[in-house]
């Protein structure tokens, strides 16, 4: 077997391992409601800590970058179709960089 067939397995058994181990050992517990409706908050959680400093760090500008998320938000809160919310967030970084930053 070639070393990287052993690296991808390797990989791959690493990567198992602590997502079964939790279904094999706590399947049988249960989580009280407030437990549930607090873990179903995580993902989204985690979602907006990855891209709340991509969106301040993208461009030159801060103040541009505000503007731009800004509009992605209201579009979101809209329900807008995700491709439209990206870019209206880009277009939204542009004007504010063409015309208010200079």
């Amino acid at each position: 077997m070639s070393s990287l067939l052993l690296l991808v397995i390797g990989m791959g058994v690493v990567t198992y391992i602590p997502r079964m181990l939790p279904m094999v050992f706590l399947k049988k517990m249960s989580l009280s409601p407030s437990l549930k409706r607090f873990l179903e908050f995580v993902p989204y959680t985690v979602l907006a800590s990855l891209i709340f400093p991509g969106i301040l760090f993208s461009v030159e500008h801060t103040q541009s970058a505000i503007v731009g998320g800004l509009i992605s938000i209201i579009l979101a809160v809209l329900r807008v179709n995700l491709v439209f919310i990206v870019l209206g967030g880009i277009v939204g970084v542009y004007l504010s960089d063409l015309f208010i930053l200079k």
